[in-house]
């Protein structure tokens, strides 16, 4: 999904019209208009202030919507600056091999085609 379309969805979950959510963050409703129709001038996403303030009006996970927008949450990037050696081993793996690290620390691993991550 893109950054756009799912500002529209939580917009619209929240029967929010774009006038209403761009009042309720400080923008034009037109900057609104052109967040979800991807018409952004050079293509370039949103400020990550201006991502937290869409997030929380439309109670959204702050995260989610970094990532979507092509942008670090801040939490991960302070964890790669302090241990770049971990993430670039982690950056050489596969998923297959991801998906069982992750079930090593206690996190489900995504399923891909129906099937769960083979155990290590």
């Amino acid at each position: 999904m893109k950054f756009g379309q799912r500002i529209r969805d939580l917009r619209r979950a929240q029967n929010l019209g774009q006038r209403a959510l761009a009042e309720k963050i400080g923008i034009s409703f037109t900057y609104v208009s052109k967040i979800e129709n991807h018409q952004l001038d050079f293509g370039e996403y949103p400020s990550d202030d201006l991502i937290r303030k869409l997030a929380k009006a439309l109670d959204a996970d702050e995260d989610e919507l970094l990532l979507l927008a092509e942008k670090i949450p801040a939490q991960v990037r302070e964890r790669v600056l302090e241990r770049p050696d971990v993430f670039r081993a982690f950056a050489a793996c596969d998923d297959k091999t991801l998906d069982r690290l992750l079930q090593q620390v206690g996190k489900s691993g995504t399923q891909r085609k129906g099937k769960p991550p083979k155990p290590i």
